[in-house]
């Protein structure tokens, strides 16, 4: 299997070379690009936002689609007036756009979350009796705690090391599985093996569901091509901060599962006695009851629709530029020391995790902040098991700054001015 299927990687820039310089596709901006912070002795600086992974900033045409939207703004489903029947199609445009974005089956549930962790505890609750998830101590606290039963693997040496755990675990367990996994990991940036596990799974009689938060942002997402059967991701990471997420995939463990909320929507009929209840045998409205967050699934369709009509080839190229003048920057401090599992060759999305020699990294990051106006993200990034083993700490809690790390992330809107004050901060506080 060639590298580009195994890590869903960009294609080579020859196969799309004029795209990158096509004014018509240009890479869209995103709001905040010229805020001001304060920094030590009252000084104003432009904000170098280096913290893209835990929230990105929201791009213009998240903010005019969501801007369009208000006006008409209405509940959904069930209202006959105009704004209800506009709002209500909007809405289900959404759900085909989001579907299209990721590549997904035409019969497949598209669900509307709140988030990553909230759409994977969605599908937790909907897994068949006696159901088992495989997970790796590498994953995000969302991806590791929903489960009622596990298994959990060690942080593999390799990839290949990943694809042979998978393979040895899942054969051992009776009954219903999940594999859960990482497409890209949020504290090295790496990229997983997710069609090769996706192939183990499936040859065991399980399923997979892949954590796609950190990908979708920086490289396309097939999730037909790639056969996965589930993903689920946010869109405060993609670009459209306005409390939406998304759970993607196959609909009969989803309407067989008990309803996430129970309540108007998700029901078809209640008996008098209010016992009576007939729920939703379809997976959408089964598990959106309520009023959804309508303005959040409008922006996450729109920020999906702005990076598909940018096109992958020009956002890759400039991400894979600051990426590599960051690593490389921050190879050359002395006393600055890269976090990875896999090498530093290793495919990877625009994310690195660092320790900086004498400092811990809240010292590092108020530093940063507080003197050259520099946004990052300090700590064990809601994966404390795999900080961990990533540092060779058996223990730390969340205030022991010892067993934590500092994360620098880029993304739409990074310059390479930013990469280099982040690199001349660090020049500075190691030269101290």
């Amino acid at each position: 299997m060639s590298t580009l299927t195994i890590f869903n990687s960009v294609p080579a820039q020859s196969e799309e070379p004029q795209r990158a310089h096509d004014p018509a596709r240009a890479i869209p901006a995103v709001l905040g690009a010229d805020l001001e912070v304060p920094v030590k002795g009252g000084k104003l600086v432009g904000y170098a936002n280096l913290d893209y992974a835990a929230s990105a900033p929201c791009l213009e045409p998240v903010s005019a689609a969501v801007t369009a939207a208000l006006p008409a703004y209405s509940s959904v489903h069930r209202g006959a007036g105009y704004a209800s029947q506009l709002t209500t199609a909007r809405y289900e445009q959404a759900r085909h756009t989001v579907r299209a974005f990721a590549g997904a089956r035409p019969d497949d549930a598209v669900i509307f979350t709140r988030n990553t962790t909230d759409a994977t505890n969605l599908l937790a609750g909907c897994l068949p009796d006696g159901a088992t998830a495989v997970v790796f101590d590498s994953e995000h606290h969302a991806s590791l705690l929903p489960w009622s039963r596990t298994v959990r693997l060690a942080p593999p040496a390799f990839p290949g090391e990943a694809v042979r755990q998978a393979d040895e675990a899942l054969a051992a367990i009776d009954g219903p599985k999940l594999l859960v996994v990482t497409a890209a990991s949020n504290v090295t940036g790496e990229l997983w093996p997710i069609a090769a596990l996706a192939h183990i799974a499936h040859r065991h009689g399980a399923r997979i569901l892949v954590d796609a938060a950190q990908l979708v942002p920086h490289r396309q997402l097939n999730l037909t091509a790639l056969d996965l059967d589930y993903v689920v991701f946010s869109g405060h990471k993609l670009y459209a901060p306005f409390g939406a997420g998304v759970l993607i995939g196959r609909r009969d463990w989803l309407s067989a599962g008990e309803p996430y909320l129970k309540g108007g929507g998700a029901v078809k009929s209640v008996g008098a006695d209010g016992e009576a209840i007939e729920w939703h045998d379809d997976a959408e409205p089964r598990h959106e009851a309520g009023t959804p967050n309508v303005l959040g699934a409008i922006a996450l369709a729109a920020a999906c629709d702005a990076l598909s009509a940018t096109g992958w080839a020009p956002l890759v190229i400039e991400e894979e530029r600051l990426i590599g003048r960051l690593r490389d920057g921050l190879d050359a401090i002395e006393g600055v020391h890269e976090l990875s599992l896999w090498g530093p060759d290793h495919p990877r999305v625009g994310i690195v995790s660092f320790v900086v020699d004498g400092y811990t990294a809240r010292e590092v990051a108020e530093a940063l902040s507080g003197e050259y106006g520099i946004g990052v993200r300090d700590g064990k990034f809601c994966a404390h098991p795999f900080v961990r083993h990533l540092l060779g700490t058996a223990d730390g809690g969340c205030e022991d700054g010892t067993a934590s790390a500092v994360r620098a992330s880029i993304g739409i809107g990074t310059t390479d001015e930013h990469v280099d004050r982040l690199l001349t901060a660090l020049r500075d506080l190691v030269s101290r």
